[in-house]
């Protein structure tokens, strides 16, 4: 059998691997137009900020390590320009001789990825404004740094990969500004989990410029000079895009095969595109969202390597393996915090018209006792039905990548916020407390659909009534440190002894720092005859 593979990154290199287990005697050729196939693609940043010191370690594989060890021809600088699915051959071009020639094929496996997206800006063709996709992207922005040794540096977009960037030209010692056109950092949390991080990146010294544009690059001095859209201008030394990636899908069109709604290669449950001796995977491909049921973009290199690893077996034995489709859990470290989300968030629910509610808990890491526990906010969003977990972000320290886990197999599953209640984790006092943070965040849910606490989101506060009486049942001493205006404080403790002086025809709004007093004083309030009670 001939077996031929477009993309030697993650999905692609998987691929062929896997073919090669399972069939010993096949032809497998792997072409990719770069210099090297099945590397750390996630661990470039890491590298520009030295906190990956050896180059080589980047390397998972290399081509004469994957050519002894598998046997497959691997083409390096080459690069597929036309399929032919008529013929059954492809089109390759030699980029380092020119040479043209074709290959044909049993079956062929699409694994391109995602480009960067670099609109026309004008002055976006400055020498001094870089993408980062590849090692030839790292090895231009590191040397870049270590000749010319900038001292400010703008990325322009907040996603994941632009503040692992900002953090780690900041680590270099340069001065980052971060550009983000939207009201919001990391667009997989919702603004009240990513409004943690502004504080960080803000606290850390970097310039955080939301809701504003690039409307054109100008080398000037030297440097580069940044026009935003609010008229606002910043002088640099060198510019990051990192506005998002589009799917790679000119070869797939021009073959006439299927794109999806989303703009991505069309493929079945069994990875197969429209033509059925063609698979494709990874990033260029449209998957099931689990949550919404809707086709989806989620370029990660998990489900990427899971993607390669069934796309191999349906080629081999038949399609038997089936891709059931991805939450899209995430995690990124930005400087001293960990942001992890996995499902869907309220914009996602609210899209597509699916009903929510949603939940704040802020646990710690481990038992408060024991030395090193950190602050650990999990915000979760579940049916209001049925209590049908739809997703999780956490923003914390220590711990997170366990919790953020402990809920997408929740998720993943079709589980419930009672499902939360009953996880049973691994405790000891350096890891959780008896009763995890994820467990209390079933147990804050539960109270919620159960009827035992009824609360008021953040948002709904700029619209209450002017008689509304709000309360802050924090201590005096955490009070004088600082309050919503508006609240008056009741320690919780003393709550009791002034339930005489509250009026019940009133709406009371109760409020502490993370919601366990406010749902003491919510409790002690309906049971003393208040009906219009809502905790914070």
């Amino acid at each position: 059998m001939n077996y031929l593979i477009i993309g030697g990154v993650a999905g692609g290199a998987t691929v062929a691997a896997r073919l090669r287990r399972m069939d010993e005697k096949a032809n497998i050729v792997l072409f990719e137009r770069g210099k090297y196939v099945s590397y750390a693609n996630c661990g470039l940043p890491y590298y520009i900020g030295d906190t990956i010191n050896n180059r080589e370690k980047l390397f998972v594989q290399t081509v004469k390590g994957f050519t002894d060890r598998f046997r497959i021809d691997i083409r390096t600088e080459q690069e597929v320009t036309a399929i032919r699915p008529d013929k059954k051959e492809v089109e390759v071009k030699n980029l380092s001789t020119g040479e043209i020639y074709t290959e044909t094929y049993d079956k062929l496996v699409l694994s391109p990825g995602a480009e960067p997206l670099r609109p026309g800006i004008e002055g976006i063709g400055s020498k001094k404004i870089f993408t980062l996709r590849n090692v030839p992207d790292t090895d231009t922005i590191k040397n870049y740094i270590n000749i010319e040794k900038p001292k400010r540096a703008i990325v322009v977009g907040g996603g994941f990969i632009g503040l692992e960037m900002a953090e780690n030209l900041h680590d270099l010692g340069i001065q980052v500004d971060v550009v983000e056109m939207a009201n919001q950092v990391m667009a997989p949390l919702d603004f009240s989990m990513a409004a943690i991080v502004h504080q960080q990146l803000t606290d850390k010294g970097v310039g955080l410029h939301l809701e504003d544009g690039v409307s054109r690059f100008e080398e000037k001095d030297g440097g580069v000079t940044v026009h935003l859209r609010s008229g606002k201008q910043i002088a640099t030394d060198m510019v990051l895009l990192s506005i998002g990636v589009r799917p790679e899908t000119k070869l797939a069109k021009e073959a006439g095969l299927a794109i999806g709604e989303r703009g991505g290669i069309a493929v079945n449950d069994y990875m197969q595109t429209s033509d059925a001796d063609i698979y494709a995977l990874g990033d260029a491909t449209e998957v099931k969202n689990l949550v919404t049921g809707q086709p989806s973009l989620i370029p990660l290199a998990g489900p990427a390597n899971k993607q390669g690893r069934i796309v191999a077996d349906n080629i081999i034995f038949g399609n038997k393996k089936k891709y059931a489709g991805s939450i899209g859990t995430s995690i990124a470290k930005v400087f001293d915090l960990t942001v992890a989300a996995t499902g869907a968030n309220a914009k996602l629910l609210q899209r597509n018209n699916i009903p929510y509610t949603s939940s704040y808990t802020h646990g710690a890491s481990n038992a408060g006792y024991y030395p090193g526990a950190v602050p650990m906010s999990i915000k979760i969003l579940f049916d209001p039905e049925n209590g049908k977990l739809l997703g999780a972000q956490i923003v914390g320290f220590n711990g997170v990548d366990k919790r953020i886990e402990m809920l997408e197999q929740v998720i993943q599953r079709g589980g419930t916020i009672y499902d939360l209640t009953e996880l049973e984790h691994a405790y000891a006092p350096p890891y959780s407390s008896a009763k995890d943070p994820v467990n209390m965040a079933g147990f804050v849910a539960e109270n919620i659909l159960k009827g035992k606490s009824q609360i008021i989101q953040w948002r709904e506060l700029a619209e209450l009534p002017a008689d509304t009486i709000r309360i802050d049942v924090r201590t005096r001493d955490e009070h004088k440190l600082g309050s919503i205006p508006g609240f008056i404080n009741i320690p919780v403790d003393e709550l009791r002894e002034h339930l005489d002086e509250l009026p019940k025809d009133k709406l009371i709004i109760v409020s502490c720092a993370v919601g366990l007093r406010g749902y003491l004083a919510y409790r002690i309030l309906v049971q003393n005859g208040f009906k219009n009670v809502r905790n914070l």
